[in-house]
């Protein structure tokens, strides 16, 4: 394995042709990406709000979120409350003039003296954006490793709307291990480690920064990257509810399993094409059946008893990974969103898949 060290001096391991390949995309300029420039602050003068004015390049077919992060005598403020405008709830198209608004009284700072440093994130393709909120984790219905039930808080973060499909992994991989064959059929016999090389190769070949380093047993996630990985645990339990629409089924999106998942009782023993069975509350489908799905976790059936309450990512090591969500063989209760499962990171199987996550800035 070759490795890569970034500007900030983290080190990211790929294969050498992977290597050879972003370098070329450097040096052409050809690397995907978005520019936010002639930046223009104003402040009013008399109710002190600040209207930041801007241009933004990009994709003409691409959306763009809006960061703007206030900063005055060293001091920046990453989530600024009052904030308002162009790219900021919602997303908006590139073009010029755009504005942003921020209220420094109401968000309890001093009116004078700040500016501000803006960058922009496009929406990625196929994946749903799901807001932090709390929840709770586990039931009291189903195994010993589902309890206790226990609130937990997540952070914002985007997930993939279907699980990674065949055409996927082939473009990013060149190869496609699957036992079926089809574009838009899910990707399977995918190891753990397999999905992680997938997320950081899909990573540098969209110019993002890859989130995963090391080897083995050794790989560690840097959760502040914006590139591909794996949803926790927890991210994918929040996004398999439903987030904050979360309606209480007993599977993603419904307690009618046949509705909304290829399991046993309904799908021929194969899998079958993503997004062919209804949504859950988010707009995820196949949450529930069609393959298993990798999360980042370390598996262990006693953490829910000393989970921390926010963000938990799971125990540093361990002989399994976590799957979830069931798949095309299991019985009902196996896609159950509450229901976990562990398996060696190495293990390859028609049953076994997995959706990406990343992020959110």
């Amino acid at each position: 394995m070759d490795r890569i060290v970034n500007k900030q001096g983290r080190h990211f391991y790929f294969p050498g042709r992977v290597i050879a390949v972003f370098l070329a995309l450097l040096a052409w300029g050809l690397l995907p990406g978005q520019k936010v420039t002639n930046v223009r602050v104003e402040q009013d003068p008399t109710l002190r709000y600040y209207k930041i004015s801007f241009d933004l390049s990009g994709n003409p077919d691409e959306l763009y979120y809006i960061k703007a992060a206030p900063y005055r005598e060293g001091r920046e403020l990453n989530n600024p409350r009052y904030l308002t405008g162009q790219g900021i709830a919602a997303p908006c198209a590139p073009g010029k003039g755009l504005q942003v608004f921020w209220e420094p009284i109401l968000a309890g700072q001093e009116p004078e003296g700040w500016q501000f440093n803006l960058s922009a994130f496009a929406i990625p393709k196929n994946m749903i954006r799901v807001e932090g909120d709390s929840f709770q984790m586990g039931s009291n219905d189903g195994g010993s490793d589902e309890k206790p039930v226990h609130q937990i808080t997540v952070s914002s973060f985007w997930i993939g709307k279907y699980e990674v499909t065949q055409a996927e992994w082939r473009e990013v991989m060149g190869s496609n291990p699957s036992n079926w064959i089809g574009d838009r059929l899910p990707v399977e016999k995918v190891s753990w480690f397999d999905a992680v090389d997938y997320c950081n190769r899909r990573s540098v070949k969209e110019g993002l920064t890859p989130c995963y380093n090391g080897s083995g047993n050794n790989i560690t996630c840097d959760w502040s990257a914006n590139g591909y990985r794996l949803p926790t645990e927890a991210e994918w339990e929040f996004a398999a509810r439903g987030s904050k629409l979360n309606k209480g089924y007993k599977f993603s999106g419904s307690n009618d399993i046949g509705s909304v998942a290829w399991y046993g009782g309904n799908s021929s023993n194969n899998t079958h094409v993503v997004g062919t069975k209804t949504a859950n509350e988010l707009g995820l489908h196949d949450i529930s059946g069609n393959v298993w799905e990798w999360c980042w976790d370390w598996y262990d059936s006693g953490y829910y008893d000393k989970s921390p309450g926010s963000d938990p990512r799971g125990v540093g090591s361990g002989s399994y990974r976590v799957l979830r969500g069931g798949s095309w063989s299991s019985i009902d209760g196996s896609c159950r969103v509450a229901d976990r499962f562990g398996v060696s990171p190495s293990y390859k199987s028609n049953v076994n898949g997995f959706r990406v996550a990343r992020a959110v800035f």
